[in-house]
This record gives C-alpha cells, structure tokens and sequence, in this order.
C-alpha cells in the first residue's frame, strides 16, 4: 500500500509538473526558433579556390592548403587561371569564393563590390634578369634593350610596364617586349635573344631559382626602390643578402634591393565566417615561418588594402583562431560554436523561468482549492437564501446537500501533491462546517451563528 502510494504521488507530481511546463516549453521553443533564425547556417563543406597557372606559384601553394582543408573533412576543389584577373571575375560571378589577387591590381577607388581580403599570404617580388657581366642599378639602364615579361596576368605585366614607363623607358611591343612561355623566355635569355627578362613570382617559383643560377645572368638591384615604393604604394621594399642564394658561390655578391607586390587571398563577403577562419589558420601554417624575404609570423597579414579586410580575417590577426578552433578539430569547433549559439538566448530564457515555475505550480494547486472554495461560498450564499423569509423545504433541502456531497466528492478526487495536503483537509474541514450548518438550518429553520472562514 505504502507502494502505491507512493507511486500514485510521484505520478501526481510528475503531471502537474508537465501541466505547468508546457507553456514554458512553448517560450523556449519560440526562443530557440528565433535564435536558429538569426544564426548563420552551418558552413559548406565545400568550396572553390581560383588560383593561377597550374605551374605556378599561386597553384602550388592552394595545393598545400587543398591538404589541410581536407584534414578538416571540407573538400577545396582548385580552379586554375590565368591569373589575378580571371580570379577576380570568377569571385564577382560567384565561380568561386576564395581566390588569389596580386596587390596593387585594383585601380584606385574601383574595388568591386562584395569582395573582402583575408590578407597577404607572402611577397611577389618583381625579377629583373639581365644578360651581361655588370649589375644594372636602374631601369633607365634598359633603354632600347629586347625585354620579355613573365607574368601570372594581364595586370601583373602592366605592373612592369608602369615601372619602366616612370623610368622613360619606351616599351614597344613589337620591338623591346616579347610574350612567350616562362620557360622558353628563360632560354632566350640565356642564348642573348633577350637582353633583360621581367618576372613577378615568388622565390619558390621554378623559373626564379633557374636564372638566380644561371651563369652569365645578373639579378638587377633597384638602387632607386624607396623612391618607387612611394609612387606605386602597393610596392613593398625588400632586400637579398648578399649571399642569399649561394653562400659557396656568394651569389649575389653584393646586397640587392627589390622591389615586391603582394599575394593576397580575397574572398565573397558571403563566405562563412568559419570557413575563413580554417583558410586564414591554413595560410598561417603554410606561410607563417621565415622565408627567402620573410620574418617568421609576419604572414598572413593585412599589407594591401586594395580589398576591405574582413570581420573574420580582423579577429583572427587581433586574436588569433577562434578560441574552440584552438582546442577542438574543425568540424567539432563548429559544431560546439553553433550549440553555443543557439543555447544562449535558451539559457536566458530558462533561467527566469525556472524561478518562475515552482511559483506557477503552487499557483495551479492552489486555484483547484480557490475554486473549490467558490463554489463553497455560493452554497453557503444559497443556504442562508434559503430560509431567509421562510424555513427551509425538503426539496429546497435535498438540492442544496446534493451540492455538497458533489463538492466534497470533488475534493477527495482533487489530485493534490502530498506537500499541499494541509490545504486539502482544511477544504475538507470547512465542507464538514457547512454541511453542520446546513443541519441546523433545516432542524431550525432560522439562520446559524455559523460562518464558513474566507478561503
């Protein structure tokens, strides 16, 4: 018996319990839809890159981050191409999110619309080769010389020529500038088919680390570098050790300035603030240490502003990755991140609400008794009616404790919780009052002395 009893009142418990938590539930529910409204959708797992060249520097690096994306279980498919150029339309007509644009290839004041920078991920010196056993110092020193220009695009040569026309170095293309491949302009340059040979690549780049060996090919130093980088400000100002790519050799032999665009990742303004964080934390570890040109951590970096940097990119040089990204695999990460999210404006909803629930439950039991108690009181009300002007009847008698005995069937059914029993037997209590009053009414026909107490 002890049991069921038991039972009977953890069950009574447990409905009132439900019966006050459901508009609660609906509140948090109108909470969390709100909340999933406003979150930003979880991150694709899958987006583009346009690059450059298949053998170019732009490429090879995209492979290395392709690797670290798919560590993370997100899918970076390459689209090679001709160069900043052909990037930027594909970012524009949506081909792809992320891409490689050289700095400086923005006209000033027309920087398209819905593109954001991620930052500079290294530097593109500009590589000036020339035939011959002297070591130019200017571009004036190319005057009426066969040029060729090696480029990842169209911009990029136009880089070149900007710089030899504020030299008044006249470039006519059928005469002084030759368009070939990179690797068969190198070889003319070696037979003296050229005389002086334009690249814009990384140190990395193939064709790069072949003329730096070759014999009988000088690497120009701008001797004139500082003035260059004031009038072209996308132009950074570097230097090459003398020895720096040959200590046996002590090649070069002297130190030699040069002058350098940057390699920037732009990407949609609509791509996932997670995504670019896991490119931003790729570019980190593929261009973070030191290099030919390079301090270690100076990349990534916002060097260009030809692209406004975007929020994420902002965070990230402020304060790193993301703060679960730095403990946590990606996929993890982001799925923590989102929780947090939406849990949020749950838990600021459950927290009053939870103090607010025991109060709306004692409230739910204690309006049953309340109702109880009116009904109480308009039969008290009809009984002293009643036999106000005349004793009271049979009849008049028989309906009236007929109501009573429907009240007090109704309490001893009343599911009460067994911490509110005190309140039920008081009802009981006061039932028995007026049934006792309801006697003396009939027996004397006069009122009684007797009042229930207010509820």
């Amino acid at each position: 018996m002890k049991l069921r009893a038991r039972a009977r009142e953890r069950w009574l418990v447990w409905r009132e319990a439900l019966a006050t938590a459901w508009p609660l539930a609906l509140l948090v529910l109108a909470g969390f839809g709100v909340a999933f409204y406003f979150v930003k959708p979880a991150p694709p797992r899958y987006l583009v890159m346009s690059t450059g060249r298949e053998d170019g520097a732009y490429h090879a690096f995209a492979k290395r981050y392709q690797e670290i994306f798919a560590r993370n279980g997100v899918t970076l498919e390459l689209a090679p191409s001709g160069g900043s150029g052909e990037n930027l339309r594909r970012l524009r007509g949506g081909e792809a999110q992320v891409a490689f644009v050289q700095g400086g290839v923005v006209p000033e004041g027309k920087t398209p619309e819905g593109l954001l920078s991620l930052g500079s991920a290294f530097y593109e010196p500009l590589w000036v080769f020339v035939r011959g056993e002297k070591r130019p110092e200017r571009l004036t020193e190319l005057e009426g010389k066969r040029i060729a220009v090696i480029q990842e695009s169209r911009s990029t040569r136009a880089l070149a020529y900007r710089l030899l026309a504020a030299s008044d170095v006249t470039v006519t293309t059928n005469e002084h500038s030759v368009s070939m491949g990179e690797f068969a302009a190198a070889e003319d340059l070696q037979q003296g088919n050229l005389d002086a040979l334009f690249v814009i690549a990384a140190p990395e780049a193939p064709i790069v680390q072949v003329l730096l060996r070759s014999p009988g090919i000088r690497l120009m130093n701008f001797a004139q570098a500082e003035a260059y980088r004031r009038r072209f400000p996308a132009l950074f100002r570097l230097m090459m050790p003398e020895g720096g790519v040959d200590l046996v050799y002590d090649y070069p032999p002297q130190d030699t300035e040069l002058l350098a665009a940057t390699a920037n990742l732009v990407a949609r303004e609509d791509l996932h603030p997670a995504l670019q964080s896991l490119m931003l934390s790729a570019m980190r570890e593929v261009h973070g240490g030191s290099g030919f040109f390079q301090r270690r951590g100076e990349f990534p970096a916002y060097k260009d502003d030809d692209f406004p940097l975007s929020a994420a990119a902002e965070r990230f040089y402020a304060s790193g990755p993301p703060f679960l990204q730095r403990y946590m695999p990606y996929w993890l990460a982001v799925l923590v991140d989102r929780f947090l999210i939406l849990a949020l404006p749950l838990v600021t909803l459950l927290l009053p609400m939870l103090r607010f629930a025991p109060a709306l439950f004692s409230w739910r039991i204690r309006s049953r008794i309340c109702r109880a108690y009116g009904e109480l009181k308009f039969l008290e009300n009809d009984i002293r009616g009643q036999t106000r002007h005349a004793p009271m009847t049979p009849e008049a008698y028989a309906s009236l404790l007929t109501r009573l005995e429907i009240i007090e069937n109704a309490a001893s059914r009343m599911p009460i919780p067994m911490r509110f029993s005190d309140l039920l037997y008081t009802l009981k209590t006061h039932i028995n009052l007026v049934r006792e009053q309801l006697e003396r009414y009939r027996e004397a026909g006069t009122p009684a002395s007797v009042d229930i107490p207010d509820a």
